[in-house]
Parts: structure tokens; sequence; C-alpha cells
């Protein structure tokens, strides 16, 4: 499965790499006028599912674009063919394609392609964290020494509701004092491969779906990352943190005190 995964999110890449229109355009809105799909996220995820499906037809799909099926194997993979599409619109580097596998709810494959970087990262579960890149071979992951809070570099995202976009702003301008500083890259998949990679030391974010976070969660926690969302419980639509091991503690229970999960 990781190596299909892999296959789909590399030409799914380079799809979208190399077919992106110099007209590209908007297609549809999801949840805002400013939460935008164009052509090259349709076309890009029934690439993923057309070629999963042809070597595993049993399994389910949950893809952010629509692809919906259960699946007769117990397998499910979580598909966003384009994490960061207004990245990709206004031609910023930092959008990727995020495929993972599910066997009965457990993510056990992930694989993020970040073409515009050249980088490729993929996990499975048990199996540690591993990424090629400009760097020779594969290299494996792990995320770097925990800082203390007040020295972190975290990583967020906003939402494109207004209200919810709002009270994230208020959340970011309490916290910015209390850490090192606020990283926003676009992409929850890219964030979460470079939390893996060592370069930053947390991340967060409210409104998350399962396919923004399945791939990125499992490579984040296979580096060595910790995982969750609000106190006890595991990354949710609500909220979700990962960060080193030193960091993520101090970061969910601020995150907790500020109510970043609720407006």
């Amino acid at each position: 499965m990781l190596e299909i995964g892999r296959e789909a999110a590399r030409r799914a890449g380079r799809l979208l790499r190399d077919g992106r229109p110099a007209d590209l355009a908007v297609a549809a809105t999801k949840s805002s006028p400013i939460d935008v799909v164009t052509e090259m996220d349709l076309a890009a995820e029934k690439l993923i599912v057309d070629l999963i499906s042809a070597r595993r037809p049993d399994d389910g799909f949950l893809g952010e674009e629509g692809a919906s099926s259960v699946g007769t194997s117990g397998v499910r993979w979580v598909v966003d063919p384009l994490d960061g599409t207004v990245n990709y619109l206004y031609g910023l580097p930092a959008w990727s394609v995020s495929v993972a596998a599910e066997v009965d709810g457990e993510t056990v494959a992930g694989v993020v392609e970040v073409p515009m970087r050249g980088e490729s990262f993929h996990a499975l579960l048990g199996g540690g964290a591993w990424a090629t890149g400009a760097w020779e071979g594969e290299r494996k992951l792990a995320v770097r020494p925990s800082p203390p809070l007040d020295q972190a570099l975290i990583s967020t995202g906003f939402n494109y509701v207004t209200a919810v976009r709002a009270h994230q702003a208020e959340v970011a301008r309490e916290l910015l004092p209390l850490v090192r500083d606020i990283r926003r890259g676009g992409s929850a998949a890219v964030d979460l491969c470079d939390l893996a990679a060592g370069r930053l030391d947390g991340y967060y974010e409210r409104g998350l779906h399962p396919w923004d976070r399945a791939a990125g969660d499992l490579i984040a926690r296979e580096a060595g990352a910790v995982t969750g969302g609000r106190a006890g419980e595991r990354p949710s639509d609500d909220l979700t943190v990962a960060a080193t091991a030193g960091v993520f503690e101090p970061l969910q229970a601020l995150l907790e005190r500020l109510g970043a999960w609720h407006d």
C-alpha cells in the first residue's frame, strides 16, 4: 500500500506541477468564497483514485474533492489531492499531495509529496518516517530536540470562515509573545512534515479535516512527534496539535486555556 500511495502521490504531484495552466482559475468554492477549488484539484483526485482503484478495487476512499466509497477490504484511502490550494492558485510553492491508507480506522501508511521543493515524505506505522529531496538517498526523519516553549517555533493555519478566522487571530495574538515565533505556511500536510524533519518545534490548527492531517500526522509521529487534539483526545476537526515531546504538553495546555478549539 505504501508503494502504491507513493506512486499515486508522485504522479499527481507531477500533474499539478507540469500541468498547471497559466490562466488557472477557481472552479468552485467550499466553506466560503475564499475557500477555493481549481480544476487541477479535481483532476489530481481523479488520477489518484483511478490509479489506486485499478490496483486495489475493493478498497474505500475519502477524498477532499468528493471521492467517497466504503469498500469491502477494510482499507480506506484518505486523499487530499492538493493541500494548499490557495498557495497553488497564487504560484506559491508550499502545496502538497497527501495520500494515507487506513486499516480498520488506523492509519498505517502515509505519503506527502511536495513537488515545488522536490521533496517526498513517507511513513509506515511502526516503521519510521523517511524523506527524499535535494540530499542523496532517503533520509530517516527525526524531530529536533525540544526547547522550552518560549523558544519554540510554532506553525499554524487559518480557516476560511470569517468568524473562525477572527477567533484564530485572537488566539495567535495571545500565543505570539509566549513562543519564539509563529509561521503560517498554508499546507497542513507540509507543516506536519516540516515538524518531522526538524524544521519546526510545534504545530496546531483548528478545523482540519481527516484528509488534511492523515498522512502528515503519521509521518510526524513516526519521526518522534507527539500528536493529539484537546487534552486527552486524538487530533480532530476541533483541534490538531503536534509537537516535539517537550513542547507538546505545554503547547496543548496553553491552547486549551486560550480556547483554541472554539469561538
